[in-house]
């Protein structure tokens, strides 16, 4: 009965603030349980029950029923990697490879940036991944407190990843020591807060030096905090990092003691190709237990590779499924990028097996606590956050529904989304945004395409 007390005194009874039922629960539990007729209870900002309805509302007959008919309930997807202000730069540069893209159109116009727009920015993606049914997400950018303003304002789960380059002055601050006194103050507030977390992410081995490196661990190490960056991103990079330091990029990262159990790596696309190689890289991952982060949306629109998923999992690393920024992708849509994961995997292995359905659910969702290294987040299970979406089955591509876990890979777009709760707190409900005031946020982005005219 997946845990659920079938005799339990009613004063023994925790309290039961809503139970949310539908036709079909996807637990995502160990087992892969799905429940037909199923509903999963609340209390405050945790789990308290997963099971068959008519269980649940002889335990539960005062709490509030919140029936989603027919539809299907979910953990809520976690985008394992993005740059949540950079919808901001939606569709200003296209159809160019990686490094053309950044040094040619995003540097320049991010070195404009204020806190009000990174902001803005913010809330925006935010509101993208809550329409779409994300509940948590790793972010990685510039100007960190603006972010954490949005993302406790519109009451997203978080780890906040303050991302630096060796040139200063940045925009965050004239130089490191600087940079480091403003990561300490908002580790404190991330510290007091219930669903944000800090990271250090230095931006890449391309554009930091060893000496930086080393120290953004150490200060990752005493602040207690999680620690990122994107890596192997591209052969190019490799290249580089052969070039100067005598090493690919994951073995340069070991030598500077970068690969520990609270490190996650975004993309790895570019990993010893060569055989030994590969297994080599992806064997070093997996002793160290770091988390890997797969953004086949952006390293497709950007030409960067595909990520070797097959030897990732053969190794036993961790991992987990990212959009990537809203400029490189362009959708912060963590239901079309289960859809892409799968079917670039078939087509570059030839296997049609690569990659199935569940897989790729597994990546947005068990694979996302791997990525945010939260433990209490990718299930609905008894204890676990009360974060979770429900779609819609009603629309002509949702139905028949044989495999509600094809349906949700293969043929749903995030549009039928219809519920998404984080912390046990409904932020979106049946066409609504309940966490902002989304005509006015639309509104206020207007003003941001001046901005972009400017450079």
């Amino acid at each position: 009965m997946y845990n659920i007390p079938t005799s339990v005194p009613e004063s023994a009874l925790p309290v039961c603030n809503a139970l949310y039922t539908a036709d079909y629960v996807i637990t995502q539990n160990e087992g892969r349980d799905i429940i037909r007729k199923g509903a999963v209870a609340v209390s405050d900002d945790r789990i308290l029950c997963v099971g068959h309805t008519d269980i649940l509302e002889i335990l539960y007959p005062e709490a509030r029923r919140v029936d989603l008919g027919h539809a299907v309930l979910l953990p809520g997807l976690v985008n394992g990697h993005t740059h949540v202000p950079m919808s901001l730069l939606r569709g200003i540069s296209d159809d160019k490879k990686l490094m053309d893209w950044l040094t040619q159109d995003i540097f320049p116009r991010e070195s404009r940036l204020t806190p009000e727009l990174v902001e803005l920015g913010s809330r925006f993606s935010m509101a993208e991944m809550i329409r779409t049914g994300t509940t948590s997400f790793y972010d990685m950018y510039m100007l960190e407190d603006s972010v954490f303003n949005a993302a406790d304002a519109m009451g997203m789960r978080a780890v906040l990843g303050v991302s630096l380059t060796q040139f200063f002055p940045s925009l965050d601050a004239p130089d490191w020591d600087a940079l480091q006194d403003k990561i300490r103050a908002l580790a404190e507030r991330c510290r007091r807060h219930p669903r944000l977390r800090l990271a250090i992410t230095p931006h890449a081995p391309y554009t930091t030096h060893p000496g930086l490196l080393r120290d953004c661990r150490t200060l990752a190490d005493e602040l207690d905090v999680l620690f990122g960056m994107h890596l192997a991103e591209t052969a190019g990079e490799t290249e580089t990092c052969l070039k100067d330091f005598g090493m690919r990029p994951i073995p340069y990262c070991e030598s500077l003691g970068l690969l520990q159990p609270d490190t996650t790596f975004f993309h790895v696309v570019e990993a010893g190709i060569a055989p030994d190689h590969l297994r080599e890289d992806m064997e070093l991952l997996a002793e160290q237990r770091c988390a890997v982060v797969h953004n086949p949306g952006s390293n497709m629109k950007l030409a960067s590779g595909v990520a070797p998923l097959r030897a990732m999992e053969q190794a036993g690393v961790q991992t987990g499924l990212g959009t990537d920024g809203p400029s490189s992708n362009n959708a912060q849509n963590m239901v079309r990028e289960m859809y892409l994961a799968s079917l670039l995997q078939k087509v570059h292995n030839l296997d049609p097996q690569a990659c199935p359905a569940q897989r790729a659910l597994d990546m947005a969702t068990r694979g996302g606590s791997h990525a945010l290294h939260d433990p209490y987040i990718g299930t609905l299970e008894p204890g676990m956050r009360a974060d979770f979406i429900a779609l819609s089955l009603d629309s002509p591509n949702m139905q028949p529904v044989h495999n509600p876990v094809s349906n949700i890979v293969y043929a749903a777009t995030g549009m039928e989304t219809i519920l998404t709760v984080v912390n046990g707190r409904e932020l979106y409900r049946d066409g609504k945004f309940l966490c902002c005031d989304y005509d006015a946020l639309c509104e206020e982005l207007k003003g941001v395409y001046d901005w972009i005219q400017q450079g």
